[in-house]
């Protein structure tokens, strides 16, 4: 049989009735509309994306989130290969003629993606966040065709000044984001998903509207966060040893509009400085910040560079590879004029709060 963009559609909206509610978003610019035959799926995302309602009016994207069982389409996946240091299946793929489907090997959600159709298929209620995931790699898409470099990095904005957050895996960039976000002026931009674009003299930086999903252990350190679970579990957790409590896998969405107040979330700003953390929970050394050139030490630069994954599809059609290599001269060029730092040593994230509002961002 010869699959195609149009019969895998039809098999994956499998006769659904559109609902009559629709999502509408506005985001940098760009204006997204989500449908469903699920009221409640719709409600549900609305209170995900709120702080980005937008108006009813025409679309440049159109998302279509179907609720039904994991669809079984007969068609044999490709397994999409892993960055470096991740391990596990995940996602698996399907190109056909002017279109790709995406298959979560965990969940069977499958999402089919081309210029004319962006459907997400299955449990999508059960598995709301990888629909929350599909929508933001639209919006991610529509950045990158204009331009945008993604960053596998958190950003915060301190009286008019960003800051990008990397750090290699588990190094801690969410957990020290949110130590910062305690100060009110500090306000949220991304938590993984940075984009920064070289504009004359300047690079600016823009997030995408997914919270930040987080672990235990930095909720259990962080008094604004203790709300996002019961306190006898909280107890429970600070008994464990701190690596167990660390490498614990479960994740929240942190609402930063509920959690740190309405207003705490800026979509775009003017990059003043870029952290790698490069930093160890058993170093015997002290927290040390030094200023870096990444042409110099070009290691560092996998810390931030981030793969386009399944989802990217070019301007012309076509889609991104798993073997697709990091332009990283488009990357150098970005920041060659923001200052950049590593932190080494001990993880501290009280000290390092400390010094990105009083050095790196002054």
């Amino acid at each position: 049989m010869a699959y195609t963009v149009e019969s895998d559609a039809h098999a994956l909206l499998n006769d659904t009735q559109l609902c009559a509610d629709e999502l509408h978003l506005a985001v940098g610019g760009c204006m997204l509309r989500v449908r469903s035959g699920s009221a409640e799926l719709l409600a549900e995302l609305g209170d995900y994306f709120s702080h980005v309602i937008g108006e009813k009016v025409t679309p440049d994207i159109d998302i279509l989130a179907i609720e039904r069982d994991a669809p079984e389409l007969g068609m044999d996946f490709i397994d999409w290969q892993r960055e470096p240091g991740k391990t596990g299946r995940k996602d698996s793929y399907v190109d056909l003629p002017g279109g790709r489907l995406v298959r979560k090997v965990r969940t069977g959600m499958v999402f089919l993606q081309s210029e004319r159709y962006r459907i997400a298929a299955g449990p999508c209620r059960k598995y709301i966040n990888q629909v929350v995931n599909f929508i933001n790699s639209q919006y991610m898409n529509w950045l990158q065709n204009r331009g945008w470099l993604i960053c596998h990095a958190a950003g915060l904005v301190y009286r008019g000044k960003g800051l990008g957050i990397a750090g290699f895996s588990g190094g801690g960039k969410s957990t020290l984001m949110l130590h910062l976000l305690g100060n009110d002026e500090v306000s949220y931009q991304s938590n993984d998903r940075l984009f920064i674009r070289k504009e004359s003299d300047r690079t600016l930086t823009r997030g995408i509207p997914k919270l930040p999903r987080i672990n235990p252990g930095t909720i259990v350190h962080n008094r604004k966060l203790h709300r996002l679970i019961p306190e006898q579990q909280r107890e429970a957790l600070l008994q464990l040893p701190g690596a167990e409590l660390w490498e614990l896998e479960e994740k929240y969405d942190v609402h930063i509009d509920q959690v740190y107040g309405p207003g705490r979330i800026v979509p775009e700003a003017r990059l003043a400085a870029f952290l790698i953390l490069d930093w160890r929970r058993d170093a015997g050394l002290e927290l040390q910040v030094e200023r870096v050139d990444l042409v110099a030490q070009r290691t560092l630069l996998s810390a931030l560079m981030k793969s386009s994954g399944p989802f990217y599809q070019y301007p012309d059609g076509t889609f991104q590879e798993d073997t697709a290599g990091f332009d990283e001269s488009a990357y150098l060029d970005a920041l060659e004029n923001t200052p950049v730092y590593v932190a080494r040593g001990r993880v501290d994230f009280s000290a390092m709060s400390d010094r990105c509002l009083l050095e790196l961002l002054a």
